[in-house]
């Protein structure tokens, strides 16, 4: 399956949450898309409850099925819960910490960003979008890319770095101090849903 390229202002309408962390997609018309929209109120069922609920957490951080579905079960392997360890594993991917960290205004300017080649791991260059980051490593940009608008303009709105990661803003890095709590993560999905959907 192909990652989703479309309007995310539209899934975050259909599933009445900012699915770019933004806020922007709700506040002009919080309803449903659609000429029916603002008057739709569809009864879901269990099942449909359950996948509404793991597509939402899978176009916010913009992963095709199988990936989605990989590192489930990766999480599965884990100790602790399985819901929660999710959630842990796809905040500790390296297009995510970027977004984190304030150098990208969305999650999907932040996977340009891993993919063009401008984020460091450790110092060194790091392309792949999905990179799994260990608490302790270090997350910058490269020397290069350091004056871009792109970077420059998101760290001019960003207001807010969560506690697991700190950020020099002079050096434009950030460490991944630690693994994140699951109170730190989206109080706006229900984890324990997704466990139940894909454990059917």
């Amino acid at each position: 399956m192909a990652r989703f390229t479309g309007s995310l202002w539209k899934k975050s309408r259909r599933y009445g949450i900012s699915l770019s962390g933004t806020g922007k997609e709700l506040e002009k018309r919080p309803y449903a898309p659609g000429q029916h929209g603002p008057t739709q109120r569809k009864k879901l069922s269990e099942f449909g409850i359950q996948l509404q609920e793991k597509q939402k957490l899978r176009f916010m951080f913009g992963l095709t099925e199988r990936q989605f579905r990989r590192m489930f079960d990766d999480a599965g392997n884990m100790k602790g819960v399985h819901g929660e360890n999710f959630m842990i594993l796809l905040e500790s991917r390296l297009d995510n910490l970027v977004y984190r960290a304030g150098l990208a205004r969305t999650r999907r300017q932040a996977r340009q960003l891993v993919g063009h080649g401008h984020i460091t791991v450790d110092g060194g260059r790091v392309d792949i979008p999905s990179y799994r980051v260990a608490p302790g490593q270090v997350i910058g940009v490269r020397e290069k890319s350091q004056n871009l608008d792109i970077i420059v303009e998101a760290m001019d709105v960003s207001n807010f770095v969560p506690e697991y990661l700190t950020f020099d803003e002079n050096k434009k890095e950030a460490t991944y101090n630690r693994f994140p709590e699951r109170s730190e993560l989206s109080s706006e999905i229900n984890e324990a849903l997704i466990v139940e959907f894909y454990s059917r």
